[in-house]
């Protein structure tokens, strides 16, 4: 079952009509940054691991 035009329309019609514009904006903003902080954590991490592998070879 896919959603077609017309339904993702009507429930953005019916969401701004129950929520209002600026709940619905205050969503994507959260929304955004959400999304703008896991990248950044999942970027941090990747940096994190090669310097973690480089100082246990100097244990070694």
């Amino acid at each position: 079952m896919r959603l077609g035009t017309m339904e993702i329309l009507l429930i953005l019609v019916l969401a701004l009509v129950i929520f209002g514009g600026g709940k619905i904006a205050g969503v994507g903003k959260a929304l955004g940054q959400s999304i703008r902080e896991f990248k950044n954590e999942v970027k941090g991490d990747e940096k994190d691991q090669p310097a973690e592998k480089s100082e246990e070879k100097k244990g070694e």
